[in-house]
């Protein structure tokens, strides 16, 4: 049995991360779904129970999928599992820059794991987990960009939006 993970902070999952997880359950026999327990980059919008929950429903209809918490380095969770892969999506050229230096670090660490790079489907290329809690903090639609778990959740706690406009960070 090949196992691979895909790690992430998942807060919240998207469709995106639906599609490359859907796709790397149908080529390796188990799909492990890490959600990083508490991150060092960012402050999460979500609990990670549920991160967790979210992705329940949204993989749901993946046999050879299962999720867990992990609050070490990736290539520790990965032999945890006994993954021979990590699977990581790219969507634009900036997550190849990043990801090619976690790659490269993660292969000084554990030369026997493999990385898989799944590029993004075009209907969900731009979506991201940051773009997407943007949108719906202002009080957009994110129903087309998100499982409906995760778009009722957002209705919830921002039923009118926020007032103003969202910030441009090159300004």
């Amino acid at each position: 049995m090949i196992t691979a993970i895909c790690p992430g902070s998942y807060d919240p999952v998207t469709n995106g991360h639906v599609d490359v997880i859907a796709r790397a359950a149908g080529i390796f026999d188990r799909v492990v779904v890490g959600v990083v327990g508490q991150p060092h980059h960012k402050e999460t919008m979500f609990s990670t129970e549920e991160r967790i929950e979210f992705l329940r429903g949204a993989l749901e209809h993946l046999g050879n999928v299962e999720i867990d918490v992990f609050r070490e380095l990736v290539v520790a969770f990965a032999h945890r599992w006994d993954a021979k892969a990590i699977v990581k999506g790219l969507r634009v050229i900036s997550d190849f820059e990043w990801e090619f230096q976690m790659n490269q670090l993660n292969r000084h660490l554990a030369p026997d794991i493999e990385t898989v790079y799944v590029m993004a489907s075009p209907n969900v290329s731009f979506v991201s987990s940051s773009g997407v809690k943007e949108i719906a903090a202002f009080g957009g639609d994110v129903s087309a960009l998100v499982p409906q778990p995760v778009a009722r959740r957002f209705k919830e706690l921002f039923p009118d939006g926020r007032p103003g406009t969202p910030e441009n960070p090159t300004e």
